[in-house]
């Protein structure tokens, strides 16, 4: 197996870890208050993520930044908390035919917060990368290995969706509070065991 091939993988068995499913209440939270019918509004936040994360997984990997680890720790919950908090205050559109109103300010937040998982992410794959001299093969391969769990994940939650929406017929805003609420919950006692002050 390649090299590229090697971290690609790499990047995606990271984000789809459950030991690490932090990223992964992460995106849950993002795609909490849409359906399947809102794919592109989901799509247009994804990348918002993506780009904030990529930007500082690339800085951070070159060793062009550097930051707490203990303090990105502590506040990759607390993004997760505060998408949560977003998600409570929005008043869910209950059409099918009806799309989510396109709002700037989640996916100023999007960017933002993927910035934050970014220097996250580029913990692990700076203990992988040793001393190499080319890193950046080994960083598109790893950040495109992400993409793709990252896609899974956010696949796997708009089907669950369906299945409770258009299955069950849950109402979308309850669906959104109670999903909400699950991932906040777990994510403020993962915030309380990584306290930083």
């Amino acid at each position: 197996m390649s090299e590229f091939l090697i971290y690609l993988q790499l990047g995606y068995q990271h984000i789809t870890d459950l030991n690490g499913y932090d990223h992964i209440l992460f995106v849950i939270a993002l795609c909490a208050i849409y359906r399947v019918t809102d794919w592109q509004r989901i799509l247009y936040l994804v990348t918002a993520f993506t780009i904030g994360h990529s930007i500082t997984l690339a800085l951070a990997a070159l060793q062009l930044i550097e930051y707490s680890t203990e303090f990105i720790e502590f506040l990759i919950p607390l993004t997760i908390i505060v998408t949560c908090f977003a998600n409570f205050s929005h008043r869910s559109t209950e059409s099918v035919l009806d799309p989510e109103r396109f709002s700037p300010i989640r996916y100023f937040l999007a960017l933002m917060f993927g910035l934050i998982h970014g220097m996250g992410f580029s913990n692990y794959l700076r203990s992988l990368l040793g001393k190499d001299q080319n890193i950046i093969p080994q960083l598109l391969a790893f950040n495109i290995g992400l993409e793709f769990g990252q896609l899974v994940i956010v696949s796997l939650c708009i089907m669950l969706s369906f299945l409770i929406l258009d299955g069950f017929k849950v109402k979308k805003h309850s669906w959104n509070l109670i999903l909400s609420a699950f991932v906040a919950g777990v994510a403020f006692k993962l915030m309380t065991e990584k306290w930083y002050f």
